[in-house]
């Protein structure tokens, strides 16, 4: 069985809805990102087998061939695009490692690309001739009582594991000092600039007293310790061992990866057995992990997945998460995957994971 390699991984920054990046087409966010991270990788354009992200946002079509060819990759590049919401650029990247070892490609883009500020309005339409009626979020369950929306999801959560607010808006404020003590380090390394931003703009000075003053959202969920939503884009450069043996490319190895389908009622649950199921395939405890990026859509999902794998929350998110930057949905699994890339330390194991409505959880595992 062949295996691939991360040899490069860049992202741009994080930027709420409506802020600088309100103007950008999505190819405008992601080409520059991927350029970066070929340059880092020392890879031509000819070399790419594939591009593939994940998109929850768009109007369908196939974002990633637009994404494609505004990139200068060659035009046999087809460019695949995938929606499975926030999993989608963790999942663009675990089928790009599946394509590697299968012997289709010996390199593959992967990762996500999101614009909340450019996503196109959505009009659901009746048979009875009623005038169509705008909606926001798509039904993820075929059971309206069994589709809840996500701040009340994970206010349920929340309420089920025993989170209290306070909790929450600890991690909160943690995840914010982290983003920014991390900025410069992020700035040097990962963060390709994008229409001149290079800078996380939501990460700041958060308190106890802010967060005191937050407008309750469902339960003890809060605006403080929900992730905003955001514009971004962030991609890996995935090689076969092959050519990593051929031209002495290194990076961390994708050791195993996983989508598992949960509780749609409490989606933020479902991370939890896909850490549990990759771990068990590497043969490995969660103390064998040495650096973990969780997604951090709400606080109360990002502390039970850490609680529910048993993960040391020293090791999560070192660099703050998307309470600090926010969340660009296709993208967001794909952020956490560079981030990952950027920490981990040779001799390391290194999780990354993400949930999604419907109740679906992804993880991917690195080995360094």
């Amino acid at each position: 069985m062949r295996r691939s390699c991360i040899v490069a991984a860049r992202r741009s920054a994080v930027v709420p809805r409506g802020g600088a990046f309100r103007a950008l087409e999505l190819q405008d966010l992601a080409t520059p990102v991927i350029h970066a991270a070929l340059a880092d990788a020392g890879i031509a354009a000819a070399e790419v087998g594939e591009l593939i992200l994940g998109n929850a946002l768009g109007a369908g079509g196939n974002p990633a061939r637009v994404v494609a060819l505004a990139s200068d990759l060659p035009e046999r590049v087809a460019g695949l695009t995938i929606d499975r919401q926030c999993c989608g650029g963790l999942d663009a990247i675990l089928l790009g490692d599946a394509m590697i070892r299968a012997g289709l490609h010996d390199v593959v883009i992967a990762g996500g690309v999101e614009s909340y500020s450019r996503r196109p309005l959505r009009l659901r339409s009746f048979a009875d001739g009623r005038e169509p009626q705008p909606y926001d979020q798509p039904p993820f369950t075929p059971w309206p009582e069994r589709d809840p929306e996500m701040s009340t999801a994970a206010g349920a959560l929340a309420e089920k594991l025993g989170i209290s607010r306070e909790a929450q808006e600890d991690w909160a404020v943690q995840s914010h000092a982290r983003a920014l003590a991390a900025m410069a380090a992020m700035q040097a390394t990962e963060i390709a600039p994008v229409a001149g931003v290079f800078t996380d703009s939501f990460a700041r000075r958060l308190t106890p007293q802010t967060c005191a003053r937050a407008r309750p959202l469902a339960g003890t969920v809060t605006t403080a310790t929900t992730a905003v939503a955001a514009d971004g884009a962030a991609v890996c450069i995935l090689v076969s061992d092959r050519l990593v043996e051929r031209t002495a490319r290194s990076g961390p190895e994708i050791v195993a990866g996983t989508t598992i389908g949960g509780d749609p009622e409490l989606p933020g649950l479902a991370p939890i057995a896909a850490i549990r199921s990759v771990l068990t395939d590497a043969g490995l405890a969660p103390s064998d992990i040495g650096i973990a990026e969780i997604m951090e859509a709400f606080a109360a999902q990002a502390i039970a997945c850490q609680q529910g794998a048993g993960l040391d929350p020293d090791i999560v998110n070192p660099g703050g998460g998307a309470l600090a930057r926010g969340h660009p949905i296709g993208a967001s699994g794909a952020i956490n995957a560079v981030r990952l890339v950027h920490e981990i330390q040779p001799g390391q194991y290194g999780l990354a994971a993400i949930a999604a409505a419907g109740g679906l959880g992804t993880a991917l595992l690195l080995r360094n």
